[in-house]
Order: C-alpha cells, then structure tokens, then sequence
C-alpha cells in the first residue's frame, strides 16, 4: 500500500499553529494602512485561504488593485520573520507524522506561499518527513486549493490512492475536484459544520485518530 498510497496535509491549522503570528500581522498591515485593526478571534477565518481574498474583503478593494498589493507585501515582509517566532506544531501532530511517514508518502497542500511553508517545516524539524511540500509562489496570482493539490499529486507522480486532510472547507473542496477522499480536522481553523457541509468523508477530533481514518479511507471502507 505504502508504495502507491499517499497523505496530502493543509499546513495551517493542521500542521501548525499560525493563529499568532497570522492575526498580528494582519493587524500590523491594516494599522499601517491607516485602517482600524481588528479583534484577533476575528481574524480566524483568513487563516487558511489566500490572503489575497482577505485582504480584499478587510478593505473593500479589489483582489488585484494596488491597496490589496501593497497589503500583501507588507504582510510577506513582516511574517517572514515574525512566523519563525511564533509558530508552533499543533500537539499530537508530530508523532502522528512520524508513524505516517512509515507507512505512506506524505506531502502539504497548502495556501501559503511555498516560501515561507518550506523554511517553517525545516525550522520545526517535520521537513524530513515530507516527499512534497506544494504552495503558490509569493510573487504569483491566487492560486486555489484544487491546483496546489493537483501540484502535490503531479509531485507525488500521481500516486494510485490519496487522501487530503484539511481543517477548512477550501481544503474539503480542493480535494473532491480531484475526486480524493478527505478528512476534515477540529482542531484547527474550521469547525464540524464548515467541514460537514463542504463533504468531508470523516471528520476528527484529535490527531492520534488519523492512522486509522486514513486506513479505512484508503481500503474503501465505511468511516
């Protein structure tokens, strides 16, 4: 199974725990916009999809007009170091990924821009135990979830049975384009409602859940 089977990972949320250094420094970009900052718990929505999109919605400005680019790149310069800080690794996922990695290929599908996903993963030391680590470009257009998945599968060489596991709807969707089951987590942005509703085929509570999930998925079994 190992050879042909193959887990693709949201990163934040899933992974990581980016709620800090996300929420500060959209908040450090909208103050330095002349534009009023917002409760943190607020902010939790915007973890997850391109920043592009919520930047346009934080400003009422287009996803391309020159307010949102400014936006995003005051938010790039700042994370790519406040993010080295503060993030840390969701409890219970590192062991979980390190019985998976034995077992499977593993990679992360995630919205976050590949450079920024990449020196995170090695500084948190869980790198190693990834084939594939796909994201959009910093400088690039919005990329949806549907084509940073099909990345991570062409990565993988297109392995014969997949497995997405997200905590937001984004991630749900993504992988039914591609017609792969997925697995919706509570620990992260999302909750059971959101997950739910966009189609998860399970959804967990706790990261040591996951091997067993993953198994049935994969052996078309009943979850």
């Amino acid at each position: 199974m190992s050879s042909e089977s193959a887990l693709l990972f949201d990163l934040d949320g899933v992974l990581l725990d980016s709620y800090l250094p996300i929420t500060g420094c959209i908040n450090h970009v909208l103050e330095e916009h002349a534009l009023p900052r917002r409760a943190p718990e607020s902010l939790r929505r915007f973890i997850g999809p391109p920043l592009g999109l919520a930047f346009a919605e934080m400003t009422g400005a287009a996803p391309n007009s020159p307010l949102v680019t400014s936006c995003l790149a005051a938010y790039r310069s700042r994370y790519r170091a406040v993010s080295l800080r503060e993030t840390t690794v969701m409890p219970g996922v590192a062991d979980v990924l390190e019985r998976l990695a034995g077992q499977f290929r593993l990679a992360v599908a995630t919205s976050k821009p590949l450079a920024y996903a990449e020196p995170l993963l090695e500084v948190l030391g869980l790198r190693h135990l990834f084939t594939a680590v796909s994201g959009p470009d910093v400088t690039g257009e919005t990329e949806g979830k549907a084509q940073t998945i099909a990345k991570a599968l062409a990565a993988l060489g297109h392995p014969t049975r997949s497995v997405m596991i997200g905590d937001r709807s984004f991630d749900i969707r993504g992988a039914r384009t591609h017609a792969i089951p997925a697995i919706g987590v509570t620990w992260g942005i999302g909750d059971r409602e959101e997950l739910e509703g966009a189609g998860a085929d399970a959804i967990i509570d706790e990261p040591g859940e996951l091997p067993g999930v993953v198994t049935r998925l994969l052996n078309g079994d009943q979850v």
